[in-house]
């Protein structure tokens, strides 16, 4: 029995990360301003009939602090790219020189950035929520266990040792966020 419940632990331990690490690819997302390659993580141009990522397709650069260069292995695809840009959403507006693909980033304006600092909260937020969801579920299979004959002290021992997890995940969760926030009202 001891170790099942080293193995429940070590999943929850796992799965709380994964929560972190969902929450930082999200936060990378959310722009704070500075012009970074990352943003177009998203963008999925056509390429010949498949939809490839437009990392895949083109080298892209930040020449400076508020512009994206995005250069065509091909360019036959500026086309494609420009189009796919346009389409993500991102509310970027694309200029097309010929050669490459320019993208000026504009700064933000301080209602934007609160609500960027909100976006920030809210993702921080469904990580939390994803980390209780898997405290309860481990807790949950070491009451099992219990019913099956595992003693109600060590049963309660291994709920601390969830909890103390579950306390060091929170408070990078809000290290994190305090941080993102920073980055995104910082001018």
């Amino acid at each position: 029995m001891e170790e099942e419940v080293a193995f429940i632990i070590e999943t929850a331990k796992e799965e709380m990360q994964d929560s972190i690490d969902h929450m930082k690819k999200e936060f990378v997302k959310i722009r704070a301003g500075k012009a970074t390659p990352t943003m177009l993580n998203g963008v999925i141009v056509d390429y010949y009939g498949s939809m490839t990522p437009l990392s895949q397709v083109s080298n892209i650069n930040t020449p400076d602090g508020r512009t994206l260069s995005v250069q065509p292995w091909e360019k036959g695809m500026i086309d494609p790219i420009e189009r796919a840009i346009i389409n993500s959403n991102l509310g970027f507006a694309p200029m097309n020189n010929g050669e490459s693909i320019i993208i000026s980033i504009p700064p933000l304006t301080e209602e934007r950035r609160r609500n960027l600092a909100k976006t920030a909260k809210a993702e921080s937020e469904k990580a939390k929520v994803s980390i209780r969801s898997h405290r309860k579920d481990a807790n949950d299979e070491i009451k099992t266990l219990e019913k099956d004959g595992l003693s109600e002290d060590v049963a309660k021992d291994n709920e601390a040792i969830i909890q103390e997890l579950t306390n060091q995940f929170n408070k990078k969760i809000e290290e994190l966020e305090k941080k993102k926030e920073g980055e995104i009202m910082t001018v």
